[in-house]
C-alpha cells in the first residue's frame, strides 16, 4: 500500500496473507483433508494408521486420539481440528475419529452453502440452533441403564450386565480380540473400575481413573494379563537378605530417604586421625539404625520409600525382617496411599501406627524377565492394577489404549447411566428429525440445519464403507427404516447388514460421548466458519554464524576417528 507515493508498510517482510473467501477455502480444505485421512480408521472395521515420527519409531493404530497425537500437524486450520479430538478424547476419553469426521462433513456441507451466496454468520447461527435441537433429541431417545448400589452384590451384577454391553461396543473398534479374551478384558475393566468407583451426592458414580494403574510386561499371551486389587510395582525388593513374602504386612509410606542427610549449609570437616574416620562413620550408622528402629517399633514389616534408601539402612532393615522398596513414583504412592489405607510420611521422626498402610499379602514375583512387587488383597482398595501381557511393545500399547478407552465408557456411563443405539442408528434418527425440525425454520437458518442434518449422516456413511457395503443402498434402507418408526435401526458393522433393532446385539453408546461429540465438532466447524483472514508471521531464519556453526559440528559428527 501507497500513500501519497510513500509505501506503508503494515506487517514484517515475508509475512504471507490470505483474506476472504481464499482464506475461508484454504481452511475448509485443510480441515477436509485431516477428515479424510481419519475417516477410514472408523468403527470396527476402521483400518489401521502406520505412524513414523522423526526418530524413526513405529506407531500401528486406529485410535483416532493416538493418530492425531503423532501426526505432526502444520495448517492451523487442521491443528484447531487436532486440538478438538484431543479436548474430547481428555473429556470423555472416545470419539476423538468421530469429531473430526464430523467436523470435516460440517465444513463440506459449510462450503457448498457458501457458494450459493449464504453468508457464514448465518450458517454458523444455523448450525448452533441445529446443535441445541440435536441434544434434546439425544435426551430424548437416550435408554437409561440400572446401576443400582455398587455396594451391594445383586445390584453390582445387574449394573455389570449393563455396563458391558456399552463396553463391547468401546473395544469391538479398537483391537480385535478372540470373544473370550475380550471377555475377560471386559470384566478386568468393570471390576477396576468399580473398585477405583466413588458414590456422588446425586446417586450417580465418579471412577477415579488416576486410581487404576495399567502396567505392561512384554511375554506370554493376552490371555495372562490379570487384574490385580491392590497396586503393582515395577521395582524389586532392595536387598538379597529381605524377605520375598509377607503376609499381613504393615506398610510404612515413605516421602524421605533412608540416607543421610547433607546440611544446607557449606561444611568442612578435619580428621586427624583414624579414631575419628572410625567415630565418623559410626554415627552415620547410628543414625540409620535409629531410623529403621523408629519404623520397626510402630509395627512396619514393609517399607516403600519414594527416595533413596542407603546401603547401611538395606542391611539393618534387612536384620530386622522388614521388605524394602525404593525411587517408587509418586503416582504410585499416592495409589498406594489410597489402597492400603496408610499415609505417605515426609519424616521418619514422624511415623506412628497410625500412618501404616495394610494388606494380606506384599510378595516380589518374577513376571517375565523382570521382578514386580505385589500389593495385594487390601481390604478395601480403593486403586488397582490392571497387568497386561502380549507378544510385542506394539500389541501392548494398542491393548492398553483399548483399556483406556474402556475405562473412560464406564467411568461415562457411571456419572450419566444413559446409552442410545449405535451402528449408526442415532445418527440417522438425529438427521430425520432435524429435518422435519428445519421446516419449522425460517430464513436462511432452515437450509443450514438441512446441512447439519446431512452431515451427521456422514458417519453411518463411513461406517457402511468400512463394512465393505453400498454406501448409498444403506442410508435409503435406513432412512426408509427410521421413517417407520424404527429409532434403533442400524448397521451391524461385524456382519455387514442392515438391522431394524441394534440393541438386540449390544451396539449401544454413552449418550455424554455423542453429545461431546456434536458439541465439539459444531464449535470447531463455526470457529473455522469465522475465520476470513490468516496472517502468517515468516519463519524463523537462523542466524548465519549459528548456522556455520552447526555445519561445522555435523562435519565433527561424520568424520571417523581413529585412536
Amino acid at each position: 500500500m501507497a500513500l501519497y507515493g510513500v509505501p506503508v508498510l503494515i506487517l514484517k517482510e515475508g509475512t504471507s496473507r490470505t483474506h476472504g473467501r481464499e482464506a475461508l477455502r484454504a481452511n475448509i480444505m485443510a480441515a477436509r483433508v485431516l477428515s479424510e485421512i481419519l475417516k477410514t480408521s472408523l468403527g470396527p472395521r476402521g483400518l489401521d494408521k502406520m505412524l513414523v515420527d522423526s526418530f524413526g519409531d513405529i506407531t500401528v493404530t486406529n485410535d483416532g486420539a493416538a493418530i492425531v497425537k503423532e501426526m505432526e500437524v502444520q495448517h492451523p486450520a487442521a491443528k484447531l481440528l487436532v486440538e478438538a479430538a484431543k479436548a474430547v478424547d481428555a473429556e470423555v476419553g472416545d470419539g476423538t475419529t468421530s469429531v473430526v469426521v464430523l467436523s470435516g462433513a460440517l465444513l463440506e456441507r459449510a462450503e457448498q452453502l457458501l457458494d450459493q451466496g449464504i453468508h457464514p454468520t448465518v450458517i454458523i447461527e444455523g448450525y448452533k440452533a441445529a446443535l441445541n435441537k440435536a441434544l434434546e433429541i439425544l435426551d430424548e431417545i437416550a435408554i437409561k441403564l440400572k446401576i443400582g448400589d455398587l455396594d451391594k452384590e445383586e445390584d453390582r451384577n445387574i449394573a455389570k450386565q449393563e455396563l458391558k454391553k456399552a463396553l463391547h461396543t468401546a473395544l469391538a473398534s479398537k483391537y480385535i480380540a478372540t470373544p473370550d479374551v475380550l471377555d475377560r478384558l471386559m470384566d478386568m475393566i468393570l471390576e477396576a473400575a468399580f473398585t477405583a468407583a466413588e458414590k456422588r451426592p446425586d446417586g450417580t458414580y465418579d471412577v477415579k481413573l488416576d486410581m487404576i494403574k495399567i502396567e505392561k510386561k512384554r511375554g506370554g499371551s493376552l490371555a495372562d494379563s490379570m487384574l490385580i486389587q491392590g497396586i503393582v510395582l515395577d521395582k524389586e525388593v532392595v536387598h538379597p537378605a529381605m524377605p520375598r513374602r509377607v503376609e499381613n504386612a504393615k506398610i510404612a509410606l515413605l516421602d524421605t530417604p533412608l540416607e543421610i542427610e547433607k546440611p544446607d549449609i557449606t561444611a568442612k570437616i578435619n580428621i586427624t586421625s583414624p579414631e575419628q574416620i572410625r567415630s565418623f562413620l559410626e554415627e552415620e550408622a547410628k543414625i540409620l539404625r535409629d531410623m529403621v528402629e523408629k519404623i520397626s517399633s510402630v509395627g512396619a514389616n514393609v517399607v516403600i520409600c519414594q527416595k533413596g534408601i542407603d546401603d547401611v539402612a538395606q542391611h539393618y532393615l534387612a536384620k530386622k525382617g522388614i521388605m524394602a522398596v525404593r525411587r517408587v513414583k509418586r503416582s504410585d504412592m499416592e495409589k498406594l496411599e489410597k489402597a492400603t489405607g496408610g499415609r505417605i510420611v515426609t519424616s521418619v521422626r514422624d511415623l506412628t501406627e497410625r500412618d501404616l498402610g495394610s494388606c494380606e499379602l506384599v510378595e516380589e514375583r518374577r513376571v517375565g524377565n523382570d521382578k514386580m512387587v505385589f500389593v495385594e488383597r487390601c481390604k478395601n482398595p480403593k486403586a488397582a492394577t490392571i497387568l497386561l501381557r502380549g507378544a510385542n511393545d506394539m500389541l501392548l500399547d494398542e491393548v492398553e489404549r483399548s483399556i483406556n478407552d474402556g475405562l473412560h465408557t464406564i467411568r461415562n456411563l457411571l456419572r450419566d447411566p444413559k446409552v442410545v443405539p449405535g451402528g449408526g442408528a442415532v445418527e440417522i434418527e438425529l438427521a430425520m428429525r432435524l429435518r422435519k425440525w428445519a421446516e419449522s425454520v425460517g430464513g436462511r437458518e432452515q437450509l443450514a440445519v438441512m446441512a447439519f442434518a446431512d452431515a451427521i449422516e456422514e458417519i453411518p456413511q463411513v461406517l457402511a464403507q468400512t463394512a465393505g457395503m453400498d454406501v448409498l443402498e444403506t442410508i435409503m434402507e435406513l432412512r426408509k427404516l427410521h421413517a417407520e418408526g424404527k429409532q434403533a435401526a442400524g448397521i451391524d458393522v461385524v456382519n455387514s447388514k442392515v438391522i431394524d433393532d441394534i440393541t438386540k446385539i449390544n451396539v449401544l453408546e454413552p449418550v455424554a460421548v455423542k453429545k461431546q461429540i456434536l458439541k465439539s465438532a459444531t464449535e470447531t466447524a463455526t470457529t473455522i466458519l469465522k475465520i476470513d483472514d490468516v496472517i502468517a508471521a515468516a519463519p524463523k531464519k537462523e542466524e548465519k554464524g549459528k548456522k556455520e556453526e552447526k555445519k561445522e559440528e555435523e562435519e565433527e559428527k561424520s568424520t571417523p576417528k581413529f585412536d
